[in-house]
């Protein structure tokens, strides 16, 4: 039988040996800007150091990720998973670091822009295909990743 599983699941099928990984939709997709963040154009001139501020804060995470252990980020993140085991989220997290799922920084590009268009696009969500210049703002992510 096949499914299509979600973390912490997938491991867990595999730890009880009920199931194994047998593919990633993540490796095949690319990378996918599943997470974005708004906020009211008026809002961002009003307030550049309080975005620019979270955009590092962002981007101090993702080098964090990029730079250490799958144990050691899973000691950082296993309070916010209180149902599932240290080693259970360093073996997701080792699993995600072997299949290059994390960028090293948080720069929203055209291709990712585009790729998240194509799928909602293919599955009926879009009426329109909005132009990347119109909603998104590097700005702070360019500065936070250098």
């Amino acid at each position: 039988m096949n499914s299509v599983e979600f973390e912490p699941s997938a491991t867990a099928l595999e730890q009880e040996g009920a199931g194994y990984v047998v593919a990633s939709l993540g490796v095949d997709s690319g990378y996918v800007p599943y997470t974005a963040f708004s906020a009211k154009e008026s809002y961002i001139q009003d307030n550049p150091q309080i975005i620019q501020a979270f955009v590092d804060a962002l981007q101090k995470g993702m080098l964090y990720i990029n730079e250490h252990t799958s144990e050691e980020i899973a000691s950082a993140i296993a309070d916010q998973f209180p149902d599932t085991d240290e080693e259970t989220i360093a073996t997701i997290v080792a699993r995600y670091q072997e299949q290059d799922t994390w960028k090293n920084d948080v720069i929203f590009s055209e291709d990712a822009y585009t790729l998240l268009l194509d799928i909602l696009d293919e599955s009926g969500q879009l009426t329109d295909r909005p132009e990347y210049s119109a909603l998104v703002n590097t700005e702070f992510a360019t500065k936070a990743a250098k």
